[in-house]
């Protein structure tokens, strides 16, 4: 079942599950796509959660049952965008997760919890992403490149089906949003702040062209909270091989969170 919350377009929930924050006051975890992503990446996860966790994926504009909306095409935009749908929620705790472009849009949100309602996130789960302060400014130009350049570029991070690339009629819809992502996140530049006091959690995979091992631990930096960093084998969409074992390092994380964490 698809579920669109707080009559809002934003949000999607794709399982019945635990209640307004879970049992005993859990965490409400809320997923952020990748780009050329959409929500219903993160149905796998919320299958394997629904026991414990609310869990709330985001639908930006621009894909899938927002098709003809516009898209949004810079990091401060979707991060605005998607901290006014989740304020509601925010009366209780709140837990963040994010991978790649993701990433840095639950990066945002979580400073703007911070900055505006005094808030951090119950956790930060940061996947398949470099830190904010690491940046590759110089090789970030796949968005310029032409519509060839950006199909190459998902078939070599493996993550959508080469046989949906291959189709002309699909490529044409998705190719605004995936190019209108590309250049949020190749454009987006870090403004240094006060750390996150928040747990975070950085996730990667061994081989993933797009964030080293150093680069993802430099996600230490963004928090005076707890840092940890999990290493699965694999390249950027590491995720596809591992969802339990992701699944098991959040619920390890979100089953040691206070309810009182977040406040």
């Amino acid at each position: 079942m698809t579920e669109t919350l707080l009559d809002d377009v934003w949000i999607r929930r794709y399982h019945d599950g635990p209640g307004t924050h879970g049992p005993a006051g859990s965490a409400t975890l809320v997923c952020f796509p990748h780009a050329g992503g959409s929500a219903s990446y993160f149905s796998t996860l919320s299958g394997l959660l629904r026991s414990s966790h609310r869990v709330l994926a985001l639908q930006y504009p621009g894909r899938q049952d927002r098709l003809r909306e516009r898209c949004l095409s810079t990091i401060d935009e979707l991060a605005d965008e998607a901290f006014n749908a989740l304020e509601p929620l925010m009366g209780g705790p709140v837990a963040l997760f994010g991978h790649s472009m993701g990433a840095m849009i639950a990066f945002e949100v979580a400073t703007r919890m911070k900055r505006r309602r005094g808030l951090d996130p119950a956790a930060l789960f940061v996947s398949g992403r470099r830190a904010p302060s690491r940046d590759r400014h110089d090789d970030e130009i796949v968005h310029l490149g032409g519509d060839s350049a950006l199909v190459a570029e998902m078939k070599r991070l493996s993550g959508t089906d080469a046989r949906v690339l291959d189709d002309p009629e699909v490529v044409e819809m998705i190719l605004p949003a995936l190019r209108s992502d590309y250049r949020a996140v190749e454009t987006y530049r870090y403004r240094p702040g006060p750390r996150l006091g928040c747990p975070t959690i950085a996730l990667t995979g061994d081989d993933d062209p797009k964030a080293s091992a150093d680069e993802v631990d430099a996600w230490r930096d963004h928090t005076s909270g707890e840092f940890r960093m999990h290493v699965f084998p694999g390249g950027h969409f590491y995720l596809k091989e591992h969802w339990t074992a992701v699944a098991d390092v959040i619920a390890g994380q979100l089953g040691r969170a206070r309810p009182d964490q977040s406040r």
